[in-house]
Formats: C-alpha cells, structure tokens, sequence
C-alpha cells in the first residue's frame, strides 16, 4: 500500500531521488521493498541497538541503506534535511513524550512534498490504569480534556493517539508558517490511518506535507484512487485472513471479482474469502524453504 502512494509522489519529482528514513531492524522488510519497487537508494537506517552492531551489518539487504547507530532523538538532528524525504517512525511502542519530540523535530525540517508515517503501539494498558499510565508518558496538556478509562477501550486507544498525533502535526506546522507568506504556506495531508493488528493493536498514521501552492500537484497525485486512504478520523482496518499458500493461489485465480459470492470456495471460510479479496494485491507471499 505504501508503495502505491509513494508512487504517485512523481508529481512532485522523481521518486527514486526521494531519500528513505526507517527503524530497519534485523530484518529491513521496508528498505528492500522500497529499494526493489521504488529504486530508491538513499535509506538511511537508525538503530538503537548498539552491541548488534555486527548482526545488522550481516542482515543488510543492499550497499545503499546507510545504518547510523543511536536513539532517534539522537540522531534526526544530525541528518541533511535539505532533500525530500519519505520517513516512516515505526515505534513498537506506545505513544510517548519522547515519540512526540522526534514528530515535531520531523515536521519542523521537512521539505515540502514530503510524507511522514507514525507507527505506534494502540493495544489498551489494563483497566483501572489507563489514564494514569497515558498522563506518565504523554505531557497533560497534549491529552483530550475528560478522558476517561473508558475513552481508551478497544480502538479508542488508538483513536486518542491519532489524535494527539495529529494535533502535534497541526502545531507544528502553524509554528513553521508564521513567517511565511500567503501561498508558501505549508499544509498537512492525511492519507494513512491504519488499525491493525499483529498480536497486539497497532495504528499507523501519517500524510504529505506540502506549500499551499502545491495544492494542484496534490489533486494530480490522484490519492482519492485507492479506497485505504483516509483523511480523518475513520480507519482503514486491515484484516488479515487465516489462508494457507495453496488456499492464496487458488483464490488469486478468481481474482478481481466484483462479486465475491461467485468465488468458488470448496472449505475456504467466506469471512476468509472477503477479507483476502480487499486486500489480495498486498498481501505478502512467504515460502518456507527447508534446506537439508
């Protein structure tokens, strides 16, 4: 789905000149995706975890991903901010004061035409606890007024962050424009809100910053295409079936179906079925491969 989107950023310039800024971790899934669909070869991959030095260095997947070593609040400010740039904070948890600096330095310095992605845990603390343990990582003042425990229950938890995400954006971004003149205005645009879950809830959230006299080149980017883009509040939940290989290729075959009651199903669980048919093109295919 990033893909996608970050494809239609041509508008804007040429994709491949955009640099990539991500937590790669062991496993760079984002860098090498990116760099095999998008050809983007400026990545630049902060990893905080110091005494793996060498494993990271193994596991990266091409010459071209840069790894700087530290906390991200670290290192954001010693990089170039001087080029577009496409950044996905990819945090495994919950939303924080300190996850909020590295938004509002992000904002502060980006070119316009440039996206910025939020990740962070949205899986609900315990009852009896969840306001208290909001306010001790997230400063009051930024926290909805009459919040009560059970505001933060389900998806509400991460509706709040979006929230509080959002209005950090918003901020941010007026800060920036008070010396600016009508017309080089910067503008934030939502195109990511994503819930999902992968054992525990997660939210992505994030958008295009951009000058107000871009606004033509927004409309040309033709975001409104793809029915996962949401710009407010609603979330694109991503729902991922219970599907074995076998299972996956068979149904790839009747796909794109404008009615999924015609697909053949043999034992395969409609829920299943209807779930795989909203997303199929990105679904991810892993093959294990036993080596003797």
């Amino acid at each position: 789905m990033f893909c996608e989107v970050f494809n239609r950023l041509s508008e804007f310039g040429r994709v491949d000149s955009y640099r990539y800024i991500g937590f790669g971790s062991i496993f760079f899934s984002d860098f090498s995706l990116f760099h095999r669909s998008l050809n983007i070869t400026n990545n630049v991959s902060i990893e905080r975890q110091y005494v793996d030095r060498e494993r990271f260095e193994l596991n990266r997947p091409y010459n071209c991903i840069d790894l700087i070593f530290g906390e991200s609040n670290e290192i954001l400010p010693i990089l170039d901010w001087n080029v577009k740039t496409i950044i996905w904070l990819d945090y495994d948890s919950p939303l924080s004061d300190s996850i909020l600096a590295d938004i509002i330095f992000v904002c502060t310095y980006l070119q316009p035409g440039s996206l910025l992605i939020v990740t962070v845990d949205a899986e609900p603390d315990d009852i009896g606890h969840r306001v208290r343990l909001l306010r001790e990582r997230v400063d009051d003042s930024k926290i909805p007024v009459r919040l009560i425990e059970e505001s933060l229950v389900g998806w509400n938890t991460a509706k709040t962050s979006r929230r509080i995400i959002t209005n950090e954006i918003a901020s941010t971004i007026n800060a920036r424009n008070g010396g600016r003149q009508e017309g080089e205005k910067l503008s934030y645009k939502q195109l990511f809100n994503f819930h999902y879950a992968d054992g525990r809830k997660m939210l992505t959230v994030g958008g295009l910053l951009h000058d107000e006299s871009q606004s033509d080149l927004v409309a040309k980017c033709g975001f409104k295409d793809f029915d996962f883009i949401k710009d407010g509040e609603e979330a694109y939940e991503i729902d991922v079936p219970n599907l074995t290989l076998r299972e996956i290729h068979y149904l790839n075959k009747q796909l794109p179906s404008q009615d999924i009651s015609s697909i053949e199903a043999f034992k395969i669980p409609l829920e299943d079925i209807i779930k795989y048919a909203k997303i199929y093109r990105y679904f991810p295919l892993f093959v294990v491969a036993e080596i003797g």
